[in-house]
């Protein structure tokens, strides 16, 4: 009731109010007005919001595929492969603000030096510089802390796929692919719909490493929404139509990753 019920009712009700955020006195009631406000006056709202939804999409995908390759690489009993999934949580552990500053100085001074050095034109591109380049270096270190997490979801789940139905379809003629899409990948669908809703919802909800790495620039081209909101409500004291954005992200949102759960659930099997 505390920690969530009774401040989100508070915010839905600051939703259709004028309120800087600090005289709880201030609040004047203006009914739709912030609504209306954002959805026929709001570009860069907009703006941010597509911007997230893109996001989502490539780092969802990316990293999940990244974690089930790392999950089924691990899992085949290579030597050192205790440490390499040692190696490849660890990312997980730092902070996501101190990651992106980190990053920060990995893409403005290392790939500088590294691109003097080699010449090579990879290194070179202004990674946080412009909106494309800042779109995919931000994906790329999501994706670097975000995999290491679920590929230990999914080298749980792959353990426990029944070792008796991969050694009949290989009895039975089966490649190693056809054995992965047919035994091995329905198995572990209760893993995969726990890893996309983890991604997809940490994903849209990314707020420190975009602040750390571009602050939404170059402009407010790399902006995600929750940044978007959290300048909005405390950095413009505009707190009644922060709240309404923060409103209308939390039923984007849920809306997004319930229908993930319900069809992706809709493909699990038992062994």
């Amino acid at each position: 009731m505390i920690i969530v019920a009774v401040p989100f009712a508070m915010g839905f009700y600051y939703t259709f109010t004028e309120w800087n955020g600090l005289d709880l006195n201030a609040a004047k009631w203006t009914g739709m007005d912030n609504l209306k406000r954002i959805f026929t006056d709001d570009s860069r709202f907009w703006t941010a919001f597509w911007f997230t939804a893109r996001f989502t999409v490539a780092a969802v995908i990316v990293t999940n595929m990244l974690a089930l390759a790392l999950g089924m690489l691990l899992t085949r009993h290579l030597k050192g492969s205790s440490l390499l999934r040692v190696i490849f949580f660890l990312p997980n552990v730092i902070g996501g603000l101190l990651l992106g500053y980190i990053w920060y100085f990995i893409y403005v001074r290392g790939f500088a030096a590294i691109g003097e050095a080699t010449g090579w034109h990879l290194f070179n591109l202004p990674w946080l510089g412009t909106p494309g380049t800042a779109f995919w270096g931000i994906v790329g270190v999501f994706v670097w802390q975000t995999s290491g997490y679920m590929m230990v979801i999914y080298i749980a789940a792959i353990i426990g796929v029944p070792k008796d139905l991969s050694e009949a379809a290989r009895i039975d003629g089966a490649s190693a692919w056809q054995t992965f899409r047919s035994v091995t990948f329905p198995l572990i669908m209760p893993a995969i719909t726990i890893c996309l809703f983890l991604t997809t919802s940490n994903a849209f909800r990314m707020f420190d490493l975009n602040l750390s790495l571009t602050g939404g620039g170059p402009g407010y081209a790399s902006e995600s929404i929750a940044l978007n909101i959290y300048r909005e409500a405390l950095t413009n004291n505009r707190y009644g139509l922060g709240t309404a954005k923060a409103m209308i992200f939390f039923f984007a949102v849920a809306l997004i990753t319930v229908t993930q759960v319900w069809a992706t659930k809709k493909r699990e099997v038992e062994a």
